[in-house]
């Protein structure tokens, strides 16, 4: 299993700069990958060519970009971009529906059939990436499209899929999922199998399966697990992640973040990957410096 940063956490700044600082650090230790989220307003994809000279040998990720705000078509030629300017860099470009109360409420968009959406993106956007044109009539879009791509490499393409129809458009049509607060017991009984039979469906080979949760190596797991239900808690809330953590059989995300000492942390890590995780993006997380520098040390000993 392959083992990565989540950067996300250090959006919160809202500093390039310090964003640059995190991404080398985690390529002088050696991670595999430095995956970020699209939040507030710094832009995911513009930020890795700014990184990537000073971080290199990583894969970049976004976890994820949300649909509704971006039509296919812009998207694909951002991503296009991006990895062109990356050059052989492996660019993952994660994408995801977000959530009703965010598209609704904040956007003012309407969140109305959410997996006809994310099949008509899908036919827009991953055509143009392999070939620079898209000639389709859609519900939720359409595009009759065609243009010069910057690179001839196309961007892997994930989707944030937790739910039994968008593991299936997922399985069939991208490279794979990527998930956040989903523990090794959803993995194993409902993502995998989900998403593995709709790939060979397809005569697709296996998905990639990227699981992102908290991390934090600590004396004290009770404590730092109240901590993490009262930061994360919105997670509890949101309909998509409560049905996972429902199928987990928790009450609170503080439940399925992987927290404890140096050898309950390993082996909560090799939980996630005997369920069927093929990457690990940790966002790491604490309450002190001791806590943040000790996560760091084991996550290095685990590559």
């Amino acid at each position: 299993m392959k083992i990565a940063i989540n950067a996300s956490a250090e959006l919160l700044h809202a500093d390039v700069g310090r964003l640059r600082e995190h991404a080398a650090a985690a390529a002088e230790d050696g991670f595999s990958g430095w995956w970020l989220a699209q939040t507030g307003l710094i832009d995911a994809l513009t930020v890795f060519p700014a990184v990537a000279d000073a971080a290199p040998g990583l894969e970049f990720g976004t976890a994820v970009i949300p649909t509704f705000p971006r039509h296919p078509t812009m998207l694909a030629g951002q991503a296009l971009t991006t990895q062109a300017v990356l050059g052989d860099r492996n660019l993952v470009l994660g994408i995801g529906l977000s959530h009703k109360p965010v598209i609704e409420g904040y956007l003012g968009l309407s969140f109305d059939k959410p997996i006809r959406h994310l099949i008509d993106y899908l036919e827009v956007l991953m055509p143009i990436l392999a070939d620079g044109r898209a000639d389709y009539d859609g519900e939720a879009f359409t595009a009759h499209f065609e243009s010069t791509r910057p690179t001839e490499r196309a961007p892997s393409v994930m989707v944030a899929a937790l739910g039994e129809q968008a593991l299936r458009v997922t399985g069939r049509r991208t490279d794979g999922t990527i998930l956040w607060m989903v523990g090794p017991r959803t993995i194993e009984e409902h993502i995998r199998p989900r998403m593995n039979e709709a790939a060979a469906d397809a005569g697709k080979p296996e998905p990639r399966i990227v699981c992102s949760l908290p991390v934090c190596v600590t004396d004290d797991a009770d404590a730092v697990r109240e901590a993490a239900a009262q930061i994360f808690s919105i997670y509890g809330e949101l309909p998509s992640y409560r049905a996972m953590l429902d199928r987990e059989g928790v009450d609170n995300p503080g439940q399925v973040a992987v927290i404890g000492s140096e050898d309950e942390v390993t082996s909560q890590i090799a939980e996630l990957e005997r369920a069927g995780a093929t990457d690990f993006t940790a966002l790491e997380f604490g309450r002190s410096t001791d806590e943040f520098a000790r996560t760091r040390a084991l996550l290095k000993s685990l590559l």
